[in-house]
């Protein structure tokens, strides 16, 4: 097995989760669409933020790649955009979570 250091374009797509995940709101967006698609309005009442607060947050993770949209009528229907990332998720929160799950408390790593 050799080792190497990752190249840019590995570097910058896990610089990308890592952003999408440092936000509660969207790290919730990511996990609520592991298992369906879903509306910006029932991802917003669910997370409990607004609508335009909820269309921020998607914009950012369509940028980062990690959401896609289709229209559906006069609305959009958001899904992971990849079908690795769900198992990827599940499994970074099995990780996460053996590790210590009292970590973090939600306001900042008190590690």
């Amino acid at each position: 097995m050799t080792t190497a250091l990752a190249s840019t374009p590995h570097t910058a797509a896990v610089a990308r989760l890592g952003h999408a995940l440092s936000d509660t709101t969207r790290a919730g967006i990511l996990l609520a669409l592991r298992s369906s698609p879903r509306y910006p309005a029932e991802l917003a009442e669910a997370l409990g933020v607004s609508r335009q607060a909820m269309s921020n947050h998607l914009a950012c993770l369509r940028g980062c790649g990690l959401v896609e949209s289709t229209a559906d009528g006069r609305r959009s229907l958001y899904r992971l955009s990849d079908r690795h990332l769900a198992p990827a998720l599940d499994m970074l929160m099995r990780v996460t979570l053996i590790v210590d799950p009292d970590c973090c408390d939600g306001e900042g790593c008190t590690c």
